[in-house]
């Protein structure tokens, strides 16, 4: 039997609430007066954007500069602007949908935190995630780390609830997650075997009585993994079959993969400041049949084979720049360059400064809550750290690939403050009883030594 969780609450601490309200009324200041009629800058937000348009016209993921298919990126943030994007200016509508995300975020922050560490967690989550510039500069783009992240965090609540109830309807829940977060940053691919795994882990730990109860645990375990694996499939099923029947070369999730790679293996980011990131420069000047109106799959296919070629001509110097990417997606190397790319990627300069100083302070607060978390939640909450660091090993680093495990951060932290709050209420008042006996016990011997002096005195 597994042990029972904490039992939730039907309610929202009111703490939590404050702190949505709050963490969204700074998303929606931002947003109006910082974001509203500011154009779009060259980066992924014209193509969310183009897509979204596109979706709203009736056009199905065509290239926004030229006629080709199109599947730079994954569908859904795009398909979530649709609605709004029939607008004459649909751009600030757009980023209004992002806003949405990230005040649902804190929200769901808070709950996980309340599942795993009880209320007053929750409410420190909330205002973490609320007031935390690693989320809430991302509120407000037109791109897709506010859609990835809030997914994340659903996803987390529901490995919580599927870890502690073994119905293939939990792990149901589950697999949608993983599909709906794929199609959102295709890296997140990655949580499927990272959550089966879990699962799994979780189950075989069960204490059974017999062979016969044995077997049929096993069955029902294969069942819960099946399904969570089989709709996680389902969910991401259709975007693949229409990719696979309208490129040249196979694609099943996206065509970026390629310029992600050659932009990552290349020599700008093998050495100098750019050491473990991206460039754009390597993409365009390293590939000699670069052309912005070739077919995408087949573009794709010949910067994988560049990128992979360059990777087995440099393999010494690899260990060095996984190094500098790890380095990079902790904020522990290459700061000015990490600034830059946020800036050019439409974030505030201030803002990821301060993102930075607010990331040591909180990881540093988090290592300790990661000790106070159970070890099955902590297996949960350690998914998503996974395919960040799986895909800044293999790709690049930056503050874009870490989004998808700030949830994460936010709750362990959050659990070793709540822990720190507590053990302080319970000292007090055993400082304040130490203190009033201390005290009554002085008055005594100062009684008892008064008496005994007069006495003598008396006598004498």
């Amino acid at each position: 039997m597994h042990p029972d969780p904490p039992a939730p609450r039907t309610t929202l601490p009111r703490g939590l609430i404050v702190a949505a309200v709050v963490g969204g009324a700074w998303r929606v200041w931002m947003l109006l007066f910082r974001k509203w009629h500011r154009p779009l800058l060259l980066n992924d937000s014209l193509y969310y954007s183009a897509q979204a348009r596109q979706l709203a016209d009736g056009v199905f993921f065509r290239e926004i500069f030229v006629d080709q298919p199109g599947a730079e990126h994954g569908p859904l943030t795009a398909v979530l602007m649709a609605p709004v994007s029939w607008i004459a200016d649909p751009v600030p509508w757009q980023r209004f949908v992002t806003v949405l995300c990230g005040i649902a975020t804190i929200v769901v922050i808070g709950v996980l935190a309340a599942r795993l560490a009880g209320p007053l967690a929750a409410v420190c989550a909330g205002w973490i995630a609320a007031l935390y510039p690693n989320l809430w500069m991302n509120d407000g783009l037109v791109m897709s780390e506010s859609v990835s992240v809030l997914l994340v965090a659903m996803f987390l609540l529901a490995m919580h609830g599927a870890v502690y109830d073994v119905s293939p309807r939990r792990a149901a829940v589950v697999g949608a997650l993983v599909g709906l977060a794929t199609l959102a940053r295709s890296e997140l691919v990655l949580l499927a075997p990272g959550a089966a795994l879990v699962l799994l882990l979780v189950d075989r730990g069960g204490h059974r009585t017999d062979d016969g109860a044995d077997r049929r645990a096993g069955r029902a375990d294969l069942r819960r993994l099946a399904v969570l694996l089989v709709v996680a499939a389902i969910v991401v099923a259709p975007w693949v079959a229409f990719n696979l029947g309208r490129f040249e070369r196979p694609v099943t999730l996206s065509t970026n993969d390629g310029t992600t790679l050659l932009g990552t293996y290349c020599d700008r980011t093998f050495s100098g400041s750019q050491k473990g990131g991206w460039s754009l420069f390597c993409v365009t000047e390293d590939d000699p049949s670069y052309s912005a109106d070739e077919e995408p799959s087949v573009r794709s296919a010949r910067q994988r084979s560049l990128a992979i070629a360059y990777a087995r001509g440099h393999l010494s110097e690899l260990p060095g720049v996984v190094a500098a990417r790890l380095g990079r997606t902790f904020d522990l190397y290459g700061l000015r360059s990490l600034v830059d790319q946020d800036v050019g990627e439409e974030r505030s300069r201030w803002a990821s400064r301060t993102g930075i100083l607010a990331w040591w302070m909180l990881a540093v607060v988090a290592l300790f809550g990661f000790r106070r978390v159970r070890r099955r939640d902590r297996q949960i909450l350690l998914l998503p750290v996974v395919a960040v660091l799986v895909t800044t090993i293999v790709f690049y680093g930056g503050h874009r690939i870490r989004s998808s495990m700030e949830p994460t951060v936010v709750v362990f932290a959050a659990t070793a403050l709540a822990a720190w709050a507590k053990r302080n209420e319970e000292t007090q008042p055993a400082i304040e009883t130490a203190t009033e006996t201390a005290t009554e016990t002085t008055a005594e011997t100062t009684a008892e030594t008064t008496a005994e002096t007069t006495a003598e005195t008396t006598a004498g």
